[in-house]
């Protein structure tokens, strides 16, 4: 019952992951890529937050990146963000807006790859992750013009416009929202809130494509109510699936939402990751993934080491690949990997109506 969920505390970007009998690779190498979201795509904005209460520039995570150093990466290494960019060909995500514009020439660097808006808590709805100080999706996008007025200022109209064309939009974002609901124990019609995070999408998408952009990789909101913190409140230990239908019912609206968008804006491109199918997928039939565990997180401690995060004293598993989830809401480096891979080169039953891969070489 939903009275019963007395839910969440920190960041609550889950995972989205598949299995690909067959990945048909590009060599398709878009000019930059721009990630935008929350912490399913955060590679260190929050760290470099001083107020915020949703980070992971501490250990446990990133015991698996290099030299074991954690990044802000809600993840024991790399999130799907990198995979996604490197499938891309680049070496990983770019870097936050926020250690760029720190930089003298950071947002007018010769070789400019692109930039990572994406802050963890966040959703598309301003209020979603404000009392824990995060970059909401309005904010990212506020950032992302000053990085293309520099893009102006070094390259000319001209060339900006043509760079932004070309270049990958990538967003990964809604699961926050959905979760705030409930922890507010909101009485809005199912429906109805479903159609205002649309509704705020659509406008974040147009604005986005006002500014130039008209190549979008939307990943949308996986089966949040398998992931370990809400387990713990399901007596079987199983999915709460109060919330795994509001993540169906969102993808389905947004589903509509970027097909009647194709057919108003000239020129707009879409690449849908379905990742409560992706996800479910993986949960339903793990063995030939290589997983061993889909239920517990890596790390953390209480029941299903979903009650409290990954923080130095948690607990932690040796195995980490063997597991799907990294936190109570995380998915591991393995799971990220493998959402990314599916992201890319995978079927219609799991990205549609064509796969990031075929948006990348789509000119």
């Amino acid at each position: 019952m939903l009275e019963k969920l007395p839910l969440v505390k920190g960041d609550h970007g889950l995972l989205y992951t598949s299995f690909v009998t067959t990945v048909r690779l590009t060599n398709a190498s878009p000019p930059a890529i721009f990630i935008l979201g929350d912490s399913t795509a955060d590679v260190g904005t929050n760290s470099l937050l001083a107020d915020s209460q949703a980070r992971a520039d501490f250990p446990h995570n990133g015991i698996d990146f290099p030299n074991s150093r954690p990044t802000g990466r809600f993840s024991n290494g790399f999130n799907s963000a990198d995979f996604l960019a490197k499938l891309m060909g680049f070496k990983r995500s770019p870097q936050p807006f926020l250690f760029l514009s720190s930089l003298k020439s950071g947002l007018r660097r010769k070789m400019f790859r692109g930039v990572n808006f994406a802050s963890g808590g966040s959703g598309l709805f301003d209020i979603t992750g404000q009392s824990m100080k995060v970059v909401p999706l309005s904010e990212q996008i506020n950032q992302f013009i000053t990085v293309r007025s520099n893009l102006m200022a070094r390259m000319g109209p001209s060339s900006t416009d043509y760079l932004l064309s070309k270049s990958i939009f990538c967003i990964s974002i809604g699961s926050n929202d959905i979760f705030g609901y409930f922890l507010n124990n909101s009485t809005i019609p199912k429906e109805q809130f479903i159609g205002a995070l649309i509704t705020a999408y659509e406008s974040y998408i147009k604005a986005l494509y006002d500014l130039g952009a008209r190549k979008f990789g939307i990943i949308s909101v996986p089966p949040i109510g398998c992931c370990p913190s809400q387990r713990v409140f399901n007596a079987t230990g199983g999915c709460l699936d109060v919330l795994n239908d509001f993540a169906i019912s969102f993808h389905s609206a947004l589903d509509t939402l970027l097909y009647n968008i194709s057919s108003e804006l000239h020129e707009f491109k879409y690449s849908l990751g379905n990742t409560y199918e992706m996800t479910i997928n993986v949960i339903q039939n793990p063995a030939p993934f290589n997983f061993k565990n889909v239920e517990t997180a890596c790390c953390g401690s209480g029941i299903l080491n979903g009650e409290h995060p990954c923080i130095p004293t948690a607990n932690l598993c040796e195995n980490r690949n063997e597991y799907l989830f990294w936190d109570l809401y995380h998915p591991t480096q393995a799971a990220s990997k493998l959402a990314a891979v599916t992201l890319y080169g995978g079927e219609l039953r799991f990205v549609s109506p064509i796969n990031f891969g075929q948006l990348a070489e789509d000119s």
